[in-house]
């Protein structure tokens, strides 16, 4: 299972990796993933990254015609040496290497997840946190124990179109479960359990999402289906 990135050009996709759509959907003062529309299974496909497709999450060639420059400029360092900030519990610590994409799994009912972890002592507040780093689909958020054990399952591979209709936009493509990323220079990125791809083509880290399809107000077209 792999996604090959082409030269300011589509993500390869190959290995029959599963295709679905999920909508970031409000709950009260948390958030959820619920079931968009349903779409095509192949055994490769190509996704759309510039952002102008006519057919999406699917390439059509806009690419070629708007010259998109999908240069890479995101580092190659493997998480851990990228980590900006922990926040310390009792019981456990969170890992934060600020590559977010704005999906806000990280906002509770309970508080947000640095609060949550601070006070991780109340079993309640545990396990809130470790669920909200678990859903956040950049892999931004990780949290483990005291003995840097991962608090998280290996995740079945999936590739997940967002959509984000509380904020009117499309967001990016959820890598979920361990699959190859590859870069056009043929390097490839380190495997996680989640990643967040660009789609919008306005990412200032390429080929991850930097949240700016917010600003840009990215919409594919049928993000509007779920008001």
């Amino acid at each position: 299972m792999r996604i090959k990135i082409t030269k300011n050009g589509p993500y390869l996709v190959s290995g029959g990796i599963p295709l679905k759509e999920m909508v970031i959907t409000a709950k009260g003062h948390h958030y959820a993933y619920t079931e968009g529309r349903a779409l095509p299974q192949a055994e490769t496909y190509a996704l759309c990254r510039c952002g102008e497709s006519h057919n999406p999450p699917f390439c059509d060639g806009a690419h070629a015609t708007l010259n998109f420059d999908g240069t890479e400029t995101a580092s190659r360092e493997p998480y851990l040496d990228r980590i900006a900030d922990v926040t310390s519990g009792t019981t456990m610590d969170l890992l934060d290497d600020n590559r977010c994409a704005f999906a806000r799994f990280c906002h509770t009912d309970r508080g947000d997840i640095w609060s949550l972890t601070e006070r991780d002592s109340v079993p309640e507040n545990r396990e809130a946190a470790a669920k909200a780093a678990r859903e956040c689909p950049a892999g931004r958020l990780m949290m483990v124990d005291k003995e840097g054990n991962v608090l998280e399952e290996t995740s079945s591979p999936e590739i997940i179109i967002l959509q984000d209709p509380e904020r009117k936009v499309s967001s990016g493509i959820f890598v979920k479960g361990p699959i190859t990323v590859e870069g056009a220079d043929g390097k490839e990125y380190e495997v996680r359990n989640r990643v967040m791809l660009c789609r919008c083509g306005q990412s200032g880290n390429k080929p991850f999402c930097n949240a700016n399809h917010v600003g840009a107000e990215f919409n594919d077209g049928h993000v509007n289906t779920h008001n």
